[in-house]
């Protein structure tokens, strides 16, 4: 089975944040405002997303669109 792909997009600046969640996100992959990238969900990148989810939007990826 294959494992399921999420959808991050940077939703808020990380001007102003402390240096490991700028690390956090740009590990992630993310640089600008509204910059998205699919992902496998799981739990490294789960934890990730749980020490900046007031920056970053998660949602399901299908496979469909961009």
């Amino acid at each position: 089975m294959a494992e399921d792909k999420i959808k991050i997009t940077l939703i808020k600046s990380i001007i102003g944040r402390n240096q490991r969640q700028r690390n956090t996100v740009r590990s992630l992959g993310l640089y600008k405002i509204h910059d998205s990238v699919i992902m496998n969900n799981n739990p490294a990148i789960k934890g990730m997303i749980n020490k900046v989810c007031m920056l970053v939007k998660t949602e399901k990826y299908n496979g469909q669109g961009k």
